[in-house]
């Protein structure tokens, strides 16, 4: 296994390259000259030079890709434009609370699409799973905007359960008390989709051979379903978690700014409404990594799901 990890490791350069040359590309020749951004429009000539002085931004092109790639290795991408706090720090001080909503979220979400896919599945074709997918489909439709409003002003406003928005200091009250009303709203949004994914897998499985042949065994129904095919349907229900977490993080933005959760996503908009590129640089290319390493992850859950996968 050492020696799959160390092999996919290395293959992940040449894509963290092609990612890297892109976002220079991107922000260096197509974003326009940060200099003008930075110096405002009163500024002179003189100002605007000493802007790219400071920023390297004078240097030839290969000096400046140089310059961002030391910045990738020593995880240092300067200072943020808009506020000059390190961006670093700004990512490690936003990363918690944007996990602080993502873990529960994605625990809850998969835990419970899981039972309910096998419920639904086990009563496939009846009644209640046709009124279950109605009412997936009906939550779909609903925008999540929606769902912010109705939650925050009926759970939140007016009956008092719920904080309309805020964050603390202490991790435990952010998890209990902050970040309880937008998990909730998060589970509401994604159960739908996640339920109708997840039973399209089990349904999968479900018509193999092998759980012909343990029904013909005389296994019981409940066992099939919760021990054989949910071993089966674990791959894709895994590939489809771990290629979601990255997009998660930045995907949770209007949570975050409709409660006022300082967190990555949040962090992503205000970069961009005041074009602070080495927030976003950093951001970006930090989820790409982050979804190469959940990639390999999903690969080593699959042996450990099932022990027949093989890892080559």
């Amino acid at each position: 296994m050492l020696a799959y990890i160390l092999r996919r490791l290395w293959q992940m350069l040449p894509t963290m390259a092609g990612v890297v040359l892109l976002v220079f590309i991107l922000f260096n020749w197509i974003g326009g000259d940060p200099a003008y951004l930075l110096a405002g429009k009163m500024s002179d000539a003189a100002d605007i030079e000493n802007i790219r002085r400071q920023l390297g931004t004078d240097q030839p092109m290969h000096v400046q890709l140089w310059i961002f790639v030391k910045q990738i290795l020593t995880v240092d991408f300067g200072n943020a434009w808009s506020t000059g706090e390190p961006v670093a720090r700004i990512i490690a001080s936003r990363l918690g609370p944007s996990l602080t909503v993502l873990i529960p979220l994605t625990v809850l979400d998969t835990t419970i699409g899981i039972a309910l896919a096998l419920a639904v599945a086990f009563v496939r074709g009846s009644l209640t799973d046709r009124a279950v997918m109605l009412a997936c489909t009906v939550g779909m439709s609903v925008s999540i905007l929606v769902y912010i409003i109705a939650f925050q002003y009926g759970l939140a406003y007016k009956l008092g359960l719920f904080p309309v928005q805020g964050w603390g200091s202490a991790p435990g009250e952010n998890l209990l008390r902050y970040a309880a009303l937008p998990v909730l709203i998060g589970l509401a949004v994604s159960i739908a989709p996640t339920l109708r994914l997840y039973r399209s897998f089990v349904l999968d499985e479900v018509q193999q051979d092998y759980v012909r042949t343990a029904r013909a065994k005389g296994l019981p129904e409940r066992r099939i379903m919760w021990v054989h095919v949910l071993r089966n349907a674990a791959i894709p229900i895994i590939t489809h978690v771990m290629a979601n977490l990255p997009a998660l993080l930045i995907g949770a933005f209007l949570l975050e700014r409709f409660f006022g959760i300082p967190g990555i996503g949040r962090e992503v908009i205000l970069a961009v409404e005041r074009s602070d590129f080495p927030v976003i640089k950093a951001i970006t290319v930090y989820v790409a990594a982050a979804t190469m390493v959940f990639n390999l992850l999903a690969d080593l859950l699959y042996q450990a799901v099932d022990p027949r996968v093989r890892l080559a």
